[in-house]
């Protein structure tokens, strides 16, 4: 099953692109829930084409809602997203193996800037868990990101940071609004954070759940959760 990828012109400016479940937004819209990229690579406008014409087609589900994407040229710097959760040893970590893995096959590496981080540091300089990571295998992913908490210049850096879950998204927020008091940060920064869940229209999950102190069908729920939102065809 192939999809199709989408382009079209909004502006004279901005380009929009239907990549997987996501289409991102690159400048950021701070007026509209969705986000958009444009890779430099493709200047037509008003066409569509399949994957299998450009790279080479994994398998991909054409339906859903999407997250916008947009780069205006070559020399835009890479659209950067941030995975967040806890601890960044299971939900993050697995967030950013999975996206990092679709981006490589479509061979787009240099557009993104892919990592994760926790809202705290208990667990930082680890691997991901090994549940977490085994879980990922099981579907070709390899997830081999270091844990580290969230810091200042990601509000910076980062033009898309997605939280696991509620609180996560409140704990990012809380740790901007105090950290803008003690360095300059952009005054909007707080609008590039959103719940990774609010990308998924097909399932009623609202929060990625966290399968830390569960058993194995946790973790793999959690990927379920990821294929879902980025639309890859899941098999049991």
């Amino acid at each position: 099953m192939h999809s199709s990828l989408s382009l079209h012109t909004t502006s004279p400016t901005i380009r929009v692109l239907t990549f997987c479940n996501l289409r991102i937004c690159h400048p950021l819209s701070l007026t509209s829930s969705f986000l958009t990229l444009l890779p430099p690579t493709q200047r037509c406008t008003n066409i569509s084409i399949k994957f299998d014409q450009i790279y080479k087609p994994t398998s991909f589900s054409s339906s859903g809602s999407s997250i916008k994407a947009s780069m205006a040229s070559s020399a835009t710097k890479p659209f950067s997203v941030l995975f967040v959760c806890l601890g960044n040893i299971c939900r993050s970590p697995a967030a950013e193996g999975v996206f990092r893995d679709i981006v490589k096959k479509r061979g787009l590496d240099s557009n993104f800037n892919i990592d994760s981080a926790g809202t705290i540091g208990f667990h930082e300089g680890d691997l991901a868990d090994p549940r977490m990571r085994a879980a990922a295998k099981r579907r070709g992913i390899e997830i081999t990101s270091i844990s580290r908490p969230i810091k200042p210049s990601d509000f910076k850096d980062f033009d898309l940071i997605l939280a696991m879950d509620k609180q996560n998204s409140e704990d990012i927020l809380g740790a901007f609004n105090k950290w803008k008091f003690k360095e300059p940060l952009p005054e909007d920064a707080h609008k590039k954070v959103r719940l990774m869940c609010s990308y998924c229209k097909k399932h009623d999950e609202t929060e990625v759940p966290d399968p830390y102190y569960g058993g194995p069908q946790g973790f793999e729920k959690v990927i379920y959760v990821y294929f879902i939102i980025y639309q890859l065809h899941y098999e049991k």
